[in-house]
């Protein structure tokens, strides 16, 4: 059992993680010198602290709709957007000897992702694309630029116009493809601003489309820290990435910055080895218990079948305290 303490802990966000604290041993007590914090440690003074995040295959809907998580990491390093220092992440992959069994998993995982079509959040319908024939095609996902990833995972580029800017300088003769982050697009993040200004650079810009079927008609994805240039690995594309998101810098991206840190070429299949089977927490919704990534991958696709989503008691509970605190917010301040 460990004692634990909360810093930047919302009631909403509490909710989400009790049932991992609870799986983990974790027991609050006011006077423990460890703080579980939510993302980055940020003035935690004197005490050591554990950061709380969402993984990397998450739900079936947005964080930000109050979607329960069936993933979460806790780092007791720092946390994996963070370039600025180490992470439990970047230690795994700077250390681990990855085994052929661990391998031969992670090529499994790999598999049924994209057999499947599941990415994180699992939001987005399908269309059919009228793409040139006779131009690279590159994929720009937007960010949300007040998003810590991108404060500590780049060094110059931090808003989605200067990355455009940069693609369409470096690719002149390219078809650029804009898809603005589903959360802005929903209006919960930068106030639901889309960066009009920035998709004015673009030959296309999508929204409610799926992640995966984007990233399978296009031939590169360029990105600041965006986790779609991980799923786009997993899919075989070619990675440009203008900051240090978790898996750059090991050999299997093309990259604008580096980090001294990452000392090893990894293979793929020992990135999503030590990104999606070793860092992350997962949860079965149903037993509540510690499962398997594989559980998860299960769990999602069975989710997805569902035409219309039953939306429990209990969130739409949080749902409602979000409101009420928004607009409290507003009003106020």
């Amino acid at each position: 059992m460990t004692s634990i303490k909360f810093k930047g802990i919302s009631v909403v966000r509490y909710a989400f993680i009790f049932r991992f604290l609870k799986q983990k041993n974790y027991r609050f007590n006011p006077f423990s010198s460890t703080v579980l914090t939510w993302g980055r440690k940020s003035d935690v003074k004197g005490h050591s602290a554990i950061c709380v995040e969402d993984g990397f295959i998450r739900s079936v809907g947005l964080g930000v709709h109050l979607n329960q998580p069936l993933s979460l990491v806790f780092d007791k390093s720092g946390i994996y957007f963070d370039a600025t220092k180490p992470s439990d992440l970047e230690n795994i992959l700077n250390n681990t000897q990855f085994d052929n069994d661990l391998c031969s998993r992670a090529a499994s995982i790999r598999n049924d992702l994209i057999k499947l079509g599941i990415s994180k959040y699992n939001v987005g319908g399908n269309i059919n694309f009228d793409l040139p024939s006779d131009k690279i095609i590159i994929l720009v996902p937007g960010q949300v630029e007040g998003d810590a990833s991108i404060q500590f995972g780049s060094l110059t580029i931090k808003t989605n116009q200067q990355l455009l800017v940069n693609v369409c300088k470096a690719n002149p003769d390219a078809y650029i493809i804009y898809k603005p982050h589903p959360d802005v697009v929903a209006g919960e993040r930068d106030k639901g601003n889309c960066q009009l200004a920035s998709s004015e650079l673009a030959d296309l810009v999508i929204t409610d489309v799926s992640i995966d079927q984007i990233i399978n008609v296009v031939d590169e994805v360029h990105t600041i820290t965006s986790l779609a240039g991980f799923e786009a690995l997993l899919r075989g594309k070619k990675v440009v990435t203008y900051g240090m998101p978790f898996y750059a810098g090991w050999g299997l991206t093309t990259d604008m910055e580096t980090c001294i840190r990452r000392k090893r070429v990894l293979l793929l299949e020992e990135l999503i080895a030590g990104t999606l089977i070793l860092y992350p927490t997962y949860l079965d919704p149903f037993s509540h218990k510690i499962c398997t990534v594989e559980r998860v991958i299960n769990i999602i696709n069975e989710q997805r079948k569902i035409l219309t989503p039953k939306v429990t008691v209990y969130q739409s509970l949080l749902l409602l305290l979000k409101k009420v605190k928004r607009a409290y917010l507003n009003k106020f301040f």
